[in-house]
């Protein structure tokens, strides 16, 4: 097994593509702290910041009270930022005005979604080019199950995957080192069940990267059923990478109105909904919730790609 991975990172890393969309994820990056370096450079602390988080306060309650129809997502961020602002205050918490590099790496985990997109494309051509250039037959003719074969290119996916997630956060923290100074563990504020937990940045963006990378399997995983079951990239990326981009979005605007959205793959894939990063979509959801109905989605992918793939006629 060992020797067919290795075989399909070496297929992997001989094209071209694979070091485009490296180098774009660097130049993203590059941009982003291009730009966050300029934001910060205007960026002025205040010694009155315990009046200036009483005013926002105020405001923000004014906002609930003359707003009582607000939509529970926005009711929820209010609420939020309410408590955590109070929280700072009465524990004497200043919240840091400038960039810290821990700051700008929690920034760049917004860039998962890149990742996701440069390993879909990885996931949808890794099967689907095999047939269409004819060397699936090369593959199979060879003593080894299709189950392996099938096996060993999903693993390569999910390496690839995760290592363009470590480039990610290993390159913010560099670059955050170098513009933003050193990488002191302050604490970071998250809002979970209605209470402000403080813990250290350092564990939490390291649990924000990790739980992010679900989402990245996740995508990977249809990318890969949809390439082994049809054939074509293709397709597989156009679908894809339109449920990637749109999936999300579409399942916030059913949560609006209905309860049933929490089943959908899109309500579940980001589990740092129940760690303050954001807020889940569905009261009723939890983390166990999300992880059982990730598992049924994973298993269902998995059984339509090696089904289909063990069963399919490449004599033609």
């Amino acid at each position: 097994m060992l020797s067919l991975v290795r075989n399909e990172w070496t297929k992997i890393f001989k094209r071209v593509g694979t070091y485009v969309m490296l180098g774009l994820l660097i130049l993203i990056i590059g941009v982003t702290a291009a730009f966050t370096k300029y934001d910060d450079s205007k960026a002025k602390e205040t010694e009155n910041w315990k009046q200036e988080l009483a005013t926002e306060i105020e405001g923000n309650q004014q906002a609930l009270s003359q707003n009582p129809k607000m939509d529970k997502f926005s009711k929820k961020d209010f609420e939020r930022r309410i408590a955590i602002s109070e929280y700072r205050i009465e524990n004497d918490i200043q919240p840091k005005v400038k960039e810290t590099t821990w700051s700008y790496v929690e920034t760049n985990a917004y860039l998962v979604i890149v990742v996701a997109l440069f390993t879909i494309i990885v996931a949808a051509g890794i099967v689907a080019s095999e047939f269409s250039w004819g060397t699936i037959k090369l593959l199979l003719i060879r003593p080894i199950s299709r189950t392996r074969i099938l096996l060993s290119k999903y693993i390569s996916v999910l390496l690839f995957g995760m290592s363009m997630l470590f480039v990610l956060f290993v390159l913010s923290y560099l670059l955050g080192l170098i513009l933003f100074g050193g990488a002191d563990q302050s604490a970071h504020l998250s809002y979970v069940d209605g209470k402000v937990v403080e813990q250290s940045i350092v564990g939490f963006l390291i649990k924000t990267y990790l739980l992010k990378s679900i989402d990245v399997v996740m995508m990977a995983t249809m990318a890969f059923m949809i390439s082994a079951v049809f054939r074509s990239s293709s397709l597989a990326i156009g679908i894809s990478l339109f449920l990637l981009f749109v999936g999300s979005n579409v399942t916030a605007l059913l949560a609006f109105k209905f309860d049933w959205a929490k089943y959908s793959l899109f309500a579940n894939t980001d589990l740092t909904q129940y760690t303050g990063f954001t807020s889940p979509l569905v009261d009723s959801m939890s983390m166990g919730f999300s992880i059982t109905m990730l598992i049924i989605y994973f298993t269902i992918f998995q059984l339509l790609a090696f089904i289909v793939f063990n069963k399919r006629d490449v004599a033609a």
